[in-house]
């Protein structure tokens, strides 16, 4: 009996993007979900959505929202990068102005 002409498929392609998962993905849906441009949230917004309290170091330094980094320890950025928005805190106001694609 003659072999059977196997051809190997090509791999999918991987996917680029990341996906969001984890303990802050109830902050992104609600990112990614709102068709404004820009999105003013407490910190006790942010909490309640998150449905725990935020670290302190995002309470006290900016870097916290605004760091460039690919670090899997930083991954809850991912809440509002993959929802195409960047973070701007006014601690001081206790808010985090979430802005899309800057």
């Amino acid at each position: 009996m003659p072999e059977a002409d196997v051809r190997r498929m090509p791999d999918a392609p991987v996917p680029s993007h990341r996906r969001m998962s984890g303990e802050y993905l109830a902050l992104h849906k609600y990112l990614n979900d709102r068709y404004a441009s820009t999105v003013v949230l407490t910190f006790q917004q942010i909490e309640a959505l998150l449905g725990f309290t935020l670290p302190p170091v995002a309470k006290s330094d900016p870097a916290w929202w605004t760091a460039v980094t690919t670090a899997t320890d930083m991954r809850y950025q991912d809440a509002w990068k993959l929802a195409d928005r960047t973070a701007a805190p006014n601690l001081p106001a206790r808010i985090i102005v979430f802005q899309r694609g800057t």
